[in-house]
């Protein structure tokens, strides 16, 4: 009697939505000529792509891992998360930017926020917004999360894009996807390049600048994003206090600046919650 056999894996063009992206081209596209992606790699599953880049992290920079599917994705606060496989772009990258002070190099997962915002407005043609330090916003809803990790000499950052996520699929409530904004494409495949092109560009404009965000332009370009500059935010900060107050801008440092009672105060971590005026009257 023979032992019975493994079901074969379902394979990746079963969901026509939802096709796999295409490592060759990509690598054609991206890699070499001088510019900072050096390698770039499709996985049809992992862990977690952050914590495999990590792993390479004395390596040059310029590595891209990109996963169809993430079985132990994480977020800010190790919050975990999952989405369909092929349903999003999640994607991480290691940068080394060297020759920038490291008190500056909070501005990472700001300027990474900022040139994927770009990328997918223009691509999709949708208004994307940032909400410090490390979401991109349709609305008031979560498009997408950005987690950077210092990994030896540099830094891992990573991004999960939402793109064909249908509503019953979504990870919580209060997010979204571009399909269901009805971007004008959920083609990941422009999706990807455009981010790590304009990625690309902001961080040679921002290491040239030796990580000044002013003289480089990221200061300007985050702050006209930003879409919790101007709201009323509840702030949750790493020691368990609450702050609340209004946010009036960021600093140098990338540091929000929030105008409560106490007087004016730049946080550099936390957890920021967009009030709403009926939400406020239970924290005053």
């Amino acid at each position: 009697m023979t032992g019975a056999t493994e079901a074969p894996e379902p394979s990746p063009w079963t969901d026509l939505d939802r096709p796999p992206l295409r490592e060759a081209g990509l690598r054609r596209g991206l890699e070499g000529a001088g510019g900072l992606w050096r390698e770039v790699r499709v996985v049809p599953e992992t862990g977690s792509s952050n914590a495999d880049l990590a792993a390479r992290a004395a390596e040059d920079e310029g590595l891209v891992l990109v996963a169809e599917y993430q079985n132990a994705g994480r977020g800010r606060l190790d919050r975990q998360w999952t989405a369909p496989p092929r349903s999003g772009i999640f994607a991480s990258v290691l940068l080394k930017p060297e020759d920038v002070p490291v008190a500056r190099w909070g501005w990472l997962p700001l300027l990474v926020g900022v040139a994927a915002a770009q990328a997918v407005s223009r691509v999709g043609g949708v208004d994307v917004r940032l909400k410090w330090p490390n979401d991109l916003l349709i609305g008031d809803r979560k498009l997408a999360g950005i987690l950077a990790e210092r990994a030896g000499t540099g830094v891992v950052v990573g991004i999960g894009l939402n793109v064909s996520l249908r509503e019953d699929e979504l990870p919580v409530p209060g997010a979204i996807s571009l399909a269901l904004a009805e971007s004008i494409t959920t083609d990941r495949d422009p999706l990807l390049r455009a981010l790590l092109r304009d990625l690309e560009t902001w961080y040679e404009r921002w290491r040239a600048a030796g990580g000044d965000a002013r003289a480089s332009g990221l200061h300007a370009a985050y702050t006209a994003a930003c879409a919790t500059i101007g709201r009323r935010v509840r702030v949750e900060l790493p020691a368990g206090r609450v702050l609340v107050g209004n946010a009036t801008g960021v600093d140098d440092d990338g540091r929000i600046i929030v105008a409560s009672p106490d007087g004016p105060e730049a946080v550099g971590a936390g957890d920021v919650v967009h009030v709403r005026p009926a939400e406020e009257a239970p924290h005053t």
